[in-house]
């Protein structure tokens, strides 16, 4: 029976996944969330069987069924990447819907707050104050089921773990004027330090870091060792978006945080 709903789960975020691939191209652009999908390079409407997530890629071979232009990569992975991270999310919750439900669409925003700011260099006002909020609130709530045992000291310290990140990251923004990161990523952390507390929220932020190095750097030798065009090099000066370091920092604090807990008091002082 246990396999049977996490075969559910996982087919339910490749659905999911494939919404949240509209809503990344969709947003901003003045086109209805609900409208339907169409081929962007010949404007053909795309048929039911078309639109199936994964299988429709694998079955079209990448290619418009008409014009054969390219279908971009994201759409599959966006849509495979929702249904591990909603089968993470049933793990974490096995027993409890409601978390379930919750984790599910922080994921989901946390991924159209990526994607997007891989495209764009800008994480969206919407999805990142819907993340934050809800981040909260969780803060709330979980103060409030565990009122008879639980320490103040801990819920005040919940409480400003966001606003102290978010001062970091704002601050980082406003001496480098936008150079070092952007102010979108300051609201991010606003709500991945309600999210993950003090203590988990600075780990995940130093593999964000770490994340964010190591692939630069290695975008730089790539775009050197292959002698592109001067105007496709990446450089030290070149704009990465931070949002989906931010992101894979968060996710591996919070899916690994006891292995990444004695891994951060192994090697540093923490």
């Amino acid at each position: 029976m246990e396999n049977i709903i996490i075969i559910f789960v996982f087919i339910f975020g490749l659905i999911v996944g494939s919404f949240l691939n509209v809503v990344i191209y969709r947003y901003h652009t003045g086109k209805i969330i609900n409208g339907r999908s169409i081929c962007f390079s010949c404007g053909k409407t795309l048929k039911w069987y078309e639109l199936i997530p994964v299988l429709s890629f694998l079955f079209l071979r990448g290619k418009c069924s008409v014009c054969k232009s390219k279908i971009s990569w994201q759409y599959p992975i966006v849509e495979i990447i929702t249904g591990i991270l909603f089968l993470g999310a049933f793990f974490l919750s096995p027993v409890n819907r409601y978390l379930f439900v919750y984790l599910c669409v922080q994921f989901s925003l946390l991924i159209v707050i990526s994607v997007y700011d891989i495209h764009h260099k800008i994480i969206p006002d919407t999805f990142v104050y819907i993340f934050a909020v809800l981040a909260f609130a969780q803060v709330l709530i979980l103060s409030f089921l565990f009122t008879n045992n639980y320490d103040f000291s801990v819920l005040l310290w919940d409480i400003l773990a966001g606003p102290f990140y978010f001062l970091l990251f704002a601050g980082l923004w406003y001496f480098s004027r936008g150079k070092w990161l952007g102010f979108g990523d300051a609201k991010l952390a606003l709500g991945i330090g309600w999210f993950l507390g003090f203590s988990n929220a600075y780990i995940s932020i130093i593999f964000a870091v770490w994340a964010g190095a190591i692939i630069g750097i290695g975008l730089i030798c790539y775009t050197k060792l292959l002698c592109f065009a001067a105007d496709k090099k990446i450089t030290l000066k070149s704009e990465i978006p931070f949002g989906p370091f931010l992101m894979f920092g968060f996710l591996i604090t919070l899916f690994f945080e006891s292995w990444v807990v004695n891994f951060m008091q192994t090697f540093f002082i923490f």
